[in-house]
């Protein structure tokens, strides 16, 4: 697959160690991501999973 992208393409295990990371990089500086994500409309886990659409 990143062959296919010219090497710009995520695999899928690394686009979930990559929502992982920038969640609980949030969380551990202080962000509600739960309050940031409803003031959105948007559910808990949205705000990584638009990544993971990718």
């Amino acid at each position: 697959m990143d062959e296919a992208h010219n090497g710009s393409a995520f695999r899928t295990d690394e686009r979930e160690e990559l929502c992982e990371y920038i969640d609980q990089s949030l969380t551990e500086h202080g962000v509600d991501v739960v309050a940031l994500t409803a003031r959105h409309g948007l559910g808990r886990y949205q705000l990584t999973d638009k990544w993971r659409q990718w």
